[in-house]
């Protein structure tokens, strides 16, 4: 079976489950915590494979992980099913594809403008601003990172959309059109 078709099917489970709680948001945050800290701790899925850790030494470490001092009710339901039905080692990918039916069914869009200098903030707030038009009324997750290979301009990605004003993507353009000539 598809290994991304499974953990999208327990990430629509756990949205549904968590949104008749009332707790689809900390959930959200939650898995945010939990995938990041999946991206910090590059050990921890080896954890999560490996056969010889019982399953309650790999739900305390997820509760770390997550940030649940005290354990969270829809998570730990969550976490005693994936254990009965030994998926424990998708957690991460089931916390990505929960992230992503939240933001789909919540209108929230992930907004990265990688730039070839830091943005002073007048800048940065006119293009907030102008990608926020673009939204239609959606929200962003934005993040701001510097990329001095673009030697001049910035690119922004919206999901799966790229609008690219750098000048490193302008010399390419230029030269392809000379390549064609």
């Amino acid at each position: 079976m598809n290994e991304g078709l499974i953990p999208r099917r327990y990430a629509k489970a756990l949205y549904k489950y968590a949104l008749e709680k009332g707790q689809d948001k900390p959930m959200y945050e939650l898995m945010q915590q939990l995938s990041s800290t999946f991206v910090v701790d590059s050990k921890l899925q080896e954890v999560m494979n490996n056969p010889f850790i019982s399953s309650e030494d790999k739900v305390k470490l997820l509760n770390i992980a997550s940030g649940t001092e005290k354990s969270h009710t829809c998570f730990a339901d969550f976490l005693k099913l994936l254990v009965e039905n030994n998926r424990l080692s998708l957690i991460r990918s089931i916390a990505l594809a929960y992230l992503t039916i939240y933001r789909k069914a919540n209108n929230i869009y992930l907004v990265e403008v990688v730039s070839a200098a830091p943005m002073d903030k007048a800048d940065q707030t006119r293009l907030q601003k102008l990608i926020e038009k673009h939204l239609n009324g959606g929200s962003m997750e934005y993040s701001q990172r510097v990329d001095s290979q673009l030697i001049g301009g910035f690119v922004v990605n919206i999901d799966s959309e790229r609008l690219d004003a750098s000048v490193q993507n302008e010399l390419k353009q230029l030269r392809l059109n000379l390549l064609r000539k």
